[in-house]
């Protein structure tokens, strides 16, 4: 637990390496549902395949908290979305999606953020200005933080997920207030922590 507390206080290359495994349950995908609905036989397999999908998305490596990738199913077609900092997560998360079995087409928009170190600096800044943050701090406690930082020219966008309404509003307030970012978007979706099941 020490070796992971020291790494979220390294730099934001540091942690693009440390944070490497994404958990499965996390926000991070989106599905079209009405589509999903309409692919041939049932929804069983089209359920099966976006919980494929998900998955093996989740384990592309070097996936950090400063990127996100989304997805829409459309049949056995699938759309790739979202803002990454490495040009090779753009096509590793292609390549993995394009080798599941039942995927027939794969449409990368997947957006590749500029080089900035500004932006280096500021996704380090409000790392820490989130994550040192005592009430959100928790989020902080799984290899791959639940609020993931998107930063493009100053421009910060807040995606995953948070327990409450209260955490998000916190989580744009603490991002607002590191100098020279210019504007906070906010698109956490407010999920109540599930309970284990006995």
């Amino acid at each position: 637990m020490t070796g992971r507390k020291h790494r979220n206080k390294a730099s934001w290359v540091g942690l693009t390496l440390a944070l490497s495994v994404c958990l499965p349950t996390l926000p991070m995908w989106t599905q079209n549902s009405a589509a999903t609905r309409q692919q041939a036989g049932s929804e069983k397999p089209a359920e099966g395949l976006v919980r494929e999908v998900r998955h093996q998305l989740a384990v592309v490596p070097y996936l950090s908290v400063f990127d996100h990738i989304a997805f829409t199913l459309d049949g056995s077609n699938v759309t790739l979305t979202g803002q990454v900092v490495r040009p090779k997560l753009k096509s590793d998360a292609e390549a993995t999606v394009k080798s599941i079995e039942g995927v027939g087409s794969v449409v990368n928009q997947i957006e590749v953020l500029p080089a900035s170190a500004t932006d280096d600096d500021l996704r380090n800044a409000v790392y820490r200005a989130i994550y040192e943050d005592p009430e959100l701090s928790r989020y902080a406690v799984e290899e791959l933080p639940s609020i993931h930082i998107i930063i493009k020219n100053g421009r910060v966008t807040l995606e995953g997920q948070v327990e409450s309404e209260a955490d998000k509003n916190r989580a744009t307030a603490r991002a607002g207030f590191v100098t020279n970012v210019t504007s906070v978007k906010n698109d956490l979706i407010v999920q109540a922590k599930e309970k284990p099941r006995k």
